[in-house]
């Protein structure tokens, strides 16, 4: 009987596989690093067959570790970060790279290389741009086509196809260029509430009225909760499965984790008083509503880029697990950001506020914007700030720095959470996914900082849970995204925020606003 699932998360630098059963219980889960290039400032770039090969390596040790034979395996499905992938005409590698080479193929979702891009199609105020914030970011994939277009004229003469990378995961598994609603309209300017859902005018005015050729784009995509059809059969045998696998549309990561710690509550009046934050490398705030509630310096609202009938809203962190490597990194008494190093920081952080009773550096102030503001600023020539540094190199400084940078990151999140409730969005319960479960640190301030009840999901793994939600429909094992939603939710413990520590975080966000303020100020001089 096929009623186990296969989810795969593609990640910054790894690949990750899980096998769920029917009821949401991960049974096996395998891992593999992968490559990135970075042959300029500003360029990050992947290599889209050794993705592959990652893929279906995790895939084959996941099942053999759970014991499950194919026949079992009813369904798999992808979710991958929004990097663009792109291939010639007769789907062959094409390189993305100043280097040249085919093999770097694909641009990694962090890669501000088209910043200038992405500033050109902000300023044109196009109608499009109320459904992704009134702006673009250099992480989204039209600045990045435009990028190429100028810049290696010879590689947009061969294109035949660019894909999100979870598309491109989807095509490799079946075959099929369709494309998933959740990667085109969160992510490639599509409108699924119009028809047709590609602007023509847009493309225009980024100079990109090929596109449609030269990406081998659908005029209609695939929504969640659907499938793309079967694996082909060598990708099949590359995968350890067989053709009797389904394979559903991909997810962008984040969005796969929202469902994952959100799916339990759709359906349900609290799904729009919750909110998912999926942190690691960057951090991601996702939302469903049944209602489109458009606002500036926000990526949304996407009709049905996941739930059918609901909108999504996003806002987010350019860097945070990657600024807290950054602060250990950089200092004279930190080293390799190893989780061992975390874990001394932590702990002596906890020791020093023992010992204090309070703010263990309260004349230190961080802004946490060191690879721009995603938002709700929207502005990705926000640079960081650190206030009150002094000669201290010692372990003990570390920690301080560590400690008011983890304040920080959380006084952001308050921020995007204070700009969705302006905007009508309305939120008292914050469900944390991600590899920031594992920092007890900010788990408290996330709680303590924004007010709001933390939940951590039974399950760690919720973007692996997320897209085999997605694929348990795909493949038969659930009747819908609602119910497999309920089904496969394990459930969560719970943080209350502290209120004794309100008012030092109230006043700590009054500094962090200030900062925001002043750094205006001192570029506009």
């Amino acid at each position: 009987m096929r009623d186990h699932l296969v989810a795969v998360d593609i990640g910054t630098g790894s690949a990750r596989a899980g096998v769920f059963d029917r009821n949401g219980r991960l049974l096996a889960k395998a891992k593999h690093p992968i490559l990135m290039f970075r042959p300029k400032e500003n360029h990050a770039e992947h290599d889209s067959e050794d993705i592959w090969a990652a893929a279906c390596r995790v895939v084959k040790e996941a099942l053999g570790e759970a014991g499950i034979t194919p026949d079992r395996i009813a369904a798999i499905g992808f979710d991958a970060t929004c990097s663009l992938v792109a291939r010639d005409r007769d789907g062959n590698q094409l390189s993305v790279s100043t280097t040249g080479r085919d093999a770097q193929d694909t641009i990694v979702w962090l890669d501000h290389r088209a910043i200038e891009e992405a500033d050109l199609l902000s300023a044109t105020g196009h109608k499009v741009l109320e459904f992704s914030g009134g702006s673009l970011s250099p992480e989204m994939e039209m600045p990045k086509l435009m990028w190429l277009k100028k810049h290696l004229p010879g590689s947009w003469a061969r294109a035949g196809y660019f894909f999100d990378l979870a598309d491109f995961l989807t095509w490799k598994a079946t075959g099929s260029g369709h494309r998933s609603r959740c990667t085109l309209t969160a992510k490639w300017n599509y409108l699924a509430h119009e028809n047709p859902g590609w602007n023509a005018d847009f493309w225009a005015l980024a100079g990109l009225e090929d596109l449609k050729e030269k990406g081998g784009l659908p005029e209609e995509t695939v929504g969640a909760g659907t499938t793309m059809g079967s694996l082909s059969a060598k990708a099949a045998e590359e995968l350890g499965l067989d053709t009797g696998v389904q394979v559903a549309p991909g997810l962008i990561d984040a969005y796969a984790g929202a469902l994952g710690v959100l799916g339990g509550a759709s359906g349900r009046a609290e799904l729009e008083a919750s909110v998912a934050l999926i942190g690691g490398t960057s951090s991601c705030v996702v939302a469903f509503a049944r209602d489109a509630k458009p606002g500036r310096s926000l990526w949304g609202p996407y009709y049905e880029a996941v739930l059918p009938n609901h909108w999504v809203v996003e806002g987010g962190q350019s860097a945070t697990g990657a600024l807290l490597d950054h602060m250990v990194h950089m200092h004279a008494a930190g080293g390799e950001p190893t989780a061992e190093l975390h874990g001394r920081i932590i702990a002596r952080i906890d020791e020093l506020r023992a010992e204090t009773d309070g703010d263990i550096a309260p004349n230190l102030h961080v802004l946490p914007d060191f690879h721009g503001n995603r938002s709700p600023l929207a502005d990705p020539h926000a640079t960081g700030v650190i206030s009150g540094l002094t000669l201290d190199t010692s372990f003990d400084g570390l920690c301080r720095l560590y400690w008011r940078a983890s304040v920080a990151i959380a006084l952001g999140i308050r921020h995007i959470l204070e700009t969705l409730a302006d905007h009508g969005y309305r939120f008292d319960t914050l469900h944390v996914t991600g590899g920031h479960v594992n920092n007890p640190l900010l788990v408290e301030l996330y709680a303590d900082v924004t007010g709001c009840k933390v939940v951590i999901p039974q399950n760690r793994d919720a973007v692996l849970l997320g897209t085999a939600m997605t694929a348990a429909v795909a493949g038969g094992v659930q009747p819908s995204l609602f119910e497999a939603g309920r089904a496969m939710d394990g459930g969560g413990s719970e943080r209350l925020p502290d209120s004794a520590r309100a008012a030092q975080y109230a006043r700590d966000y009054r500094r962090f606003l200030a900062m925001v303020r002043h750094r205006e100020e001192l570029r506009g001089i």
